[in-house]
């Protein structure tokens, strides 16, 4: 990366992170070296299928998920995000994380492609709630009282929220400045959407230790982790 890119250059910026973004923080990631789908089958646990046909074991190990990331902070880069969010004119900030660690480190109006670990709802009545209990122990809606309540997260074979894409496609279009941090571009259709943002003329930079399938697209790269490269790009910044 030119060490003239300066984040203060931009006035539309959209920082879009992966799982190396929260790896930091000791949040597994999934296809990596120790990833979480090494040891657990998708479609045991984390798939629509899986929960019609055994709720309490899909639950089994959306608490044990709950119980690793409860245990994890937001880190330097988290924090650096919301600096910027803090001092720049217009920073928005797309996830495919689940874990809520944006928003625990202060950043505001952040679009979770994927749902988010911390929500509940009931597929039967449509209730939904935030809940940070880890483990939740009851499993069956209080509306209701029958249905189980349902993680509030992207599983494998479900669609991505409209309403969420739109979002998000509009801020790409918009932007001047596309950040992607940790994602491995394998997630479909999460790894395409960065190339809104190249359509419109943005600079795109991407900060991962690794090539990724579409690092040709990307204007700059830091072979890096999250935390150093950020640290990198956002020096500028008041602390």
């Amino acid at each position: 990366m030119s060490a003239a890119l300066d984040i203060r250059d931009f006035e539309r910026v959209v920082f879009f992170t992966g799982a190396g973004m929260s790896a930091e923080s000791g949040v597994p990631t999934y296809r990596g070296k120790g990833g979480i789908w090494k040891s657990y089958d998708y479609q045991n646990c984390a798939c629509q299928e899986a929960f019609e046909r055994d709720p309490e074991y899909v639950w089994e190990f959306h608490n044990y998920r709950r119980g690793l990331v409860s245990k994890c902070a937001p880190n330097l880069g988290h924090q650096l995000i919301t600096r910027c969010q803090q001092q720049l004119p217009s920073v928005r900030v797309v996830t495919q994380n689940i874990d809520g660690l944006h928003q625990a480190a202060g950043s505001v109006d952040v679009l979770e492609l994927h749902g988010s670990l911390w929500r509940v709802h009931c597929e039967a009545c449509g209730w939904s709630e935030e809940d940070h209990a880890a483990p939740v122990l009851a499993l069956r809606c209080p509306a209701c009282g029958d249905a189980y309540k349902r993680p509030g997260i992207v599983w494998f074979g479900d669609p991505l929220n409209e309403a969420v894409i739109r979002e998000v496609a509009d801020a790409l279009a918009a932007c001047d400045l596309l950040v992607s941090i940790g994602t491995s571009a394998v997630v479909y259709p999460a790894a395409q959407m960065p190339l809104i943002a190249k359509r419109g003329g943005a600079t795109l930079v991407e900060i991962n230790p690794e090539d990724t399938p579409i690092s040709h697209a990307y204007d700059h790269h830091l072979r890096t982790t999250a935390t150093e490269g950020l640290a990198a790009l956002c020096a500028g910044l008041d602390p």
